[in-house]
């Protein structure tokens, strides 16, 4: 029987992005393909779940539903791809739960999710430029792109914006990167908000779950 390696699973508020504020079960998959240095999640350590494991305790998380809304499930890491297929979203759909993921874009994401959201680590190495942005060389097409901004991320976007290319990705979040020092932090907050206002395709993502204290 398959088993998955599961970090956490933890009932919350979603933080970033269009979904921000929404009721969420998160499923937390333990690896990543990337070692990036402003990571803030420990994800190596890991407890072996079958899907029927994984469902049954999503089930006695989720409080309740609003009437016509199905509850959320955001299957995130580490890197989810390396473990999530089609078949495992088949089985929360069919659980009535609309199911997001949060990916580096390095790997094809199942084509049943319904969102996803894509952060690219590596601007310049990441296919999705090459592709218009839109995601489909990741499987499913992203419907939000999440940007994490510090003081290079200008120079990399500026060079990126040719007069060939294009932004196809739904909705374009930059969030300011938690570098863990409150001074650095204020200036690339400043710096995106500058960004932002000179380049208004794109919108801003804040951690609130970190701003308010919670997982």
């Amino acid at each position: 029987m398959r088993t998955f390696r599961v970090n956490d699973i933890f009932y919350s508020l979603q933080g970033e992005g269009r979904n921000t504020g929404r009721a969420a079960v998160f499923v937390r998959f333990a690896g990543c393909n990337l070692r990036c240095p402003f990571c803030d999640t420990e994800f190596d350590s890991y407890t072996e779940m079958t899907a029927e494991e994984i469902l049954e305790k999503v089930s006695s998380l989720h409080i309740s539903e609003g009437v016509g809304v199905r509850p959320l499930i955001v299957l995130t890491g580490g890197e989810p791809t390396l473990q999530v297929d089609e078949a495992f979203v088949d089985l929360l759909h069919q659980h009535g739960y609309e199911v997001a993921m949060e990916s580096n874009g390095t790997r094809p994401a199942p084509r049943n999710l319904d969102w996803l959201t894509v952060s690219p680590k590596n601007l310049t190495s990441w296919s999705g430029v090459r592709e218009g942005w839109s995601g489909e060389c990741v499987g499913k097409a992203c419907d939000e792109l999440k940007i994490v901004f510090d003081e290079a991320t200008p120079e990399i976007l500026s060079s990126l914006h040719t007069p060939h290319s294009t932004l196809h990705a739904p909705l374009l979040y930059l969030q300011p990167c938690d570098t863990g020092d409150a001074r650095r932090n204020a200036a690339i907050t400043a710096a995106c908000v500058e960004y932002i206002k000179s380049h208004p395709q794109w919108r801003l993502s804040l951690q609130t779950h970190k701003l308010i204290g919670i997982e």
